[in-house]
């Protein structure tokens, strides 16, 4: 009786932690993440709505659990350069939170955006 109880939570447990991670947001291209990350602000830079080319969020700002909950919720309004984010496709947001998840301050190789 107590193994098949125990079977049952383990298999429950199981069974969140597929859906948890089937209801994050995809992984992407961390090297294409960096490049389309500063495209973005490259444009909002030559559109006149920022003083800087640079990104004014580094990867390391942030936790991975917080760059994944930001990605999640999709809120971009802490970026900045709304009309560039808005114009993004689903694969280059997925490409911009592997490149900041996977730096994030908590990482093994946290950056900075230069």
């Amino acid at each position: 009786m107590l193994g098949k109880t125990m079977l049952g939570l383990f298999t429950l447990a199981l069974a969140v932690v597929f859906v948890d991670a089937a209801m994050a947001i995809e992984r992407g291209n961390n090297r294409k993440g960096k490049y389309v990350y500063r495209k973005v602000y490259k444009a909002c830079f030559e559109r006149g709505a920022v003083a800087s080319k640079t990104p004014p969020v580094s990867p390391d700002t942030k936790t991975q659990a917080e760059w994944t909950t930001l990605f999640d919720n999709r809120d971009f309004g802490q970026f900045g350069c709304p009309e560039e984010w808005e114009k993004l496709s689903d694969k280059d947001i997925s490409d911009i939170y592997t490149y900041l998840h996977d730096h994030a301050s908590d990482s093994p190789t946290p950056a900075k955006c230069k």
